[in-house]
């Protein structure tokens, strides 16, 4: 499978400014009712607590392939919750694991956010039948 079609896993890891919880919370809910409603290629959108810390948040995404990656990216709802999340947040790293298009590495370079990438080793599969 090449890597432009390939599912891949993306984790975004958030701290949250003190005293910017609950407002941070109100963003993501409103995000991912527009992501849920407008993204087919995302296929598992999660916000996840850190169970030892309230203001580290991580989002997990399973993207169907790289095209519904760039998709994300440019999505209107998208764009202004990253807008928000500015203003909300202390940091913001991504973690991608599986095999990306040139253009995902270029997208996120080019929006300067931190990325650590996981690429798919020899060991590992994937049903591809159920991503057609």
């Amino acid at each position: 499978m090449s890597n432009d079609v390939n599912p891949f896993i993306l984790l975004a890891r958030v701290t949250v400014k003190p005293g910017k919880r609950e407002a941070y919370l109100a963003i993501a809910a409103d995000v991912d009712q527009a992501v849920q409603t407008s993204e087919p290629g995302m296929l598992f959108h999660n916000f996840n607590q850190d169970p030892d810390d309230d203001h580290r948040i991580v989002w997990t995404e399973l993207y169907r392939n790289s095209d519904d990656f760039l998709f994300h990216v440019d999505n209107p709802p998208v764009v202004e919750y990253v807008g928000l999340h500015a203003e909300l947040s202390d940091a913001f790293s991504l973690e991608i694991y599986g095999n990306v298009s040139a253009a995902v590495l270029q997208k996120i370079a080019a929006l300067d956010i931190p990325l650590k990438h996981f690429q798919t080793s020899s060991v590992g599969y994937v049903r591809a039948e159920r991503f057609n």
